[in-house]
């Protein structure tokens, strides 16, 4: 559509320069194009809109089976820095998200919700993962493992810098300060602000050495880091309840 409109503009100003009545009508046709000119950068800019909408990504059912021993993944566990931009495929993609932090029991501890691959706070399962793609920014929902659109565009360079700003998948942790409240079992520790950043940061951290396992049973490269803690409030359209802590690339070796 963007296409078919810039080459409409452009006929109808050719047309003008081979107007018959001379350079009278071509002035005059010149300002009419130019007059049009907004309202057709208008249409174009909203059939690109159109085009950058995100769809939901229903993940395909992961594969809990395959894979280096425990012990081996262990003994390959490293960070790898050195990342390439070649994409992830649906089925890795599927399984590094579950075992990151997914379902892997219908009723988790205190009868209250389902119980994940990483352990949380009274199982508060206060950590988000929010995923940058290079066409968009998702939220990954363990139930019913998808992920959900949250901002159109390239993001990526939010998680950090050189191998960052071009791998296929960057991970960045935000807790929810807010699921202290839902979570099954109130122990006292939940309301208190010291102990919540304790539980929030250890949730992180067993997640990210969930990705670091996968990532060694797969011969995938994964990286743990600082990232934009400021500008990835507004785009990634946080709640103030919501903090952003850390990010994590993963993708093939160099």
């Amino acid at each position: 559509m963007k296409i078919r409109v810039i080459y409409y503009a452009v006929h109808v100003f050719d047309n003008a320069e081979k107007g018959k009545n001379g350079e009278k009508e071509n002035k005059m046709n010149r300002r009419t194009f130019l007059k049009a000119l907004p309202a057709l950068t208008i249409v174009a800019s909203t059939a690109t809109s159109f085009a950058q909408e995100l769809q939901p990504i229903t993940l395909v059912k992961p594969q809990t089976e395959g894979g280096k021993s425990v012990m081996a993944a262990l003994k390959e566990r490293k960070t790898i820095r050195n990342i390439s931009s070649e994409k992830l495929p649906p089925q890795v993609l599927s399984n590094l998200l579950w075992a990151a932090f997914g379902v892997n029991r219908e009723k988790g501890p205190f009868a209250g919700g389902t119980g994940r691959t990483a352990a949380s706070a009274s199982n508060s399962q206060e950590i988000d993962l929010y995923v940058a793609l290079p066409e968009g920014v998702y939220l990954y929902e363990a139930v019913p493992h998808r992920l959900t659109p949250i901002v159109a565009g390239d993001f990526r360079a939010r998680s950090g810098r050189r191998a960052a700003t071009r791998a296929p998948v960057n991970i960045f942790y935000v807790v929810d300060i807010a699921k202290y409240k839902d979570a099954p079992f109130q122990e006292p520790g939940l309301r208190d602000s010291d102990v919540q950043k304790s539980y929030y940061y250890v949730a992180t951290g067993l997640i990210a050495g969930n990705v670091y396992l996968f990532a060694a049973s797969q011969g995938l490269a994964a990286h743990f880091h600082n990232c934009d803690k400021v500008n990835t409030v507004k785009e990634f359209k946080l709640r103030p309840e919501q903090r952003v802590l850390f990010a994590q690339t993963v993708g093939y070796p160099v």
